[in-house]
């Protein structure tokens, strides 16, 4: 069975449940006029809420795709990253360069595991 969540503007749903894995549509920071270690702070706070609202938790997460408009500010992003996940439940991560994101400077996508 597939369940689907928060339909938003008619493109896509905020999050996608099958077989006990949650696919979350891609988060971006609340406010654009933070730094890249701000907006990636926002974003995982922003997972937290929606992993929790969807049965999960951080450490459920399998994996993520990490979008940045500039790859020498990935050190900051990973401060947040490392403080925010235990070493012990890391997903598998890919962290692409993109031209743009509207104004932001990361968007994040997870798959995570209901947790039972």
């Amino acid at each position: 069975m597939i369940k689907r969540s928060a339909e938003y503007a008619g493109i896509m749903h905020e999050v996608v449940e099958h077989n006990g894995v949650l696919h979350f549509a891609g988060v971006v920071a609340e406010d654009a006029s933070l730094d890249m270690e701000g907006q990636a702070r926002q974003v995982f706070a922003q997972l937290d809420d929606l992993l929790k609202t969807h049965g999960s938790s951080r450490d459920h997460i399998l994996s993520a795709l990490v979008f940045v408009t500039d790859m020498k500010a990935k050190p900051a992003m990973n401060v947040a990253w490392k403080e925010w996940l235990a070493p012990a439940n890391l997903p598998t991560r890919a962290t692409i360069g993109v031209a743009d994101l509207d104004g932001y400077l990361i968007e994040v996508v997870i798959t995570a595991a209901v947790a039972k």
